[in-house]
């Protein structure tokens, strides 16, 4: 027996895609593609839902799957930590059903953003540097959002970092205290550099995205999660393993 999905934001850069991977699956089956103008109950006959819709419209989209009793999986940036803790509320209520939030389903940027969070406890100058394709509408991008949350978090009794002339619009916008540059170019799918300066050197985190086949590991982790997920889980990280030892390592 096959899972049902439907996505929300089927026309979309990524809903096609993740069409595309749900239809290549022997374990799933796509019973239902939303674009706009869709009455969301259409959504309905499915097990599973994809929201990848834009950031002002995912929070009604996630309410009325989990108010029907329907697990979501939320490939859309604007997932602020506000909105996180308000959905964690609603969702205490509603102990049958889960939402999970990947900013990225890349494995690589999984990988960046937990190493990132990693050296973000020994270094006091901290920036991100994303690029996307000029279709992409939110900035900064929800991947670099929740690095820079993550990262401030680890480093909290280090203390805030070093960002000087933040007044200057050419110094990004601050997330969590943390400087971020976003551009948006022709010739680019995404691409992310987590910059750290100390005493006498630099350290760059750099993932860098050259096709959408790079989501695709991640899609179908998360959708082979969602369905037994409950309340919300956040970051691809939580679904894999990234300790040394599940790599093989000693």
């Amino acid at each position: 027996m096959t899972t049902k999905v439907a996505v929300v934001g089927a026309t979309g850069r990524m809903g096609k895609f993740i069409g595309d991977v749900v239809e290549s699956s022997p374990e799933f089956t796509l019973v239902a593609s939303l674009n706009s103008h869709s009455d969301l109950a259409e959504m309905l006959s499915a097990d599973v839902i994809v929201d990848v819709t834009a950031p002002s419209v995912s929070p009604s989209v996630v309410e009325f799957a989990t108010s029907h009793g329907k697990s979501v999986l939320v490939g859309t940036s604007g997932w602020s930590e506000d909105r996180i803790q308000s959905l964690s509320s609603t969702l205490a209520e509603r102990e049958n059903v889960g939402v999970i939030i990947i900013p990225n389903f890349s494995l690589g940027s999984a990988l960046a953003t937990s190493f990132a969070t990693a050296a973000a406890r020994y270094f006091d100058s901290i920036e991100i540097v994303e690029s996307h394709h000029p279709g992409k509408v939110d900035s900064p991008s929800g991947t670099a959002v929740r690095t820079a949350e993550l990262m401030a978090d680890a480093r909290r009794s280090r203390g805030p970092v070093v960002a000087p002339h933040v007044d200057q619009r050419a110094r990004g916008e601050q997330v969590a205290g943390i400087p971020v540059h976003s551009l948006r170019l022709s010739g680019v799918v995404a691409h992310q550099q987590v910059i750290f300066g100390g005493p006498g050197e630099t350290l760059t985190l750099d993932h860098l995205t050259m096709s959408q086949e790079s989501y695709t590991a991640g899609i179908l982790l998360g959708l082979g999660a969602v369905a037994a997920a409950r309340g919300v889980t956040v970051g691809l990280d939580k679904l894999i393993d990234l300790s040394p030892k599940a790599a093989g390592g000693e």
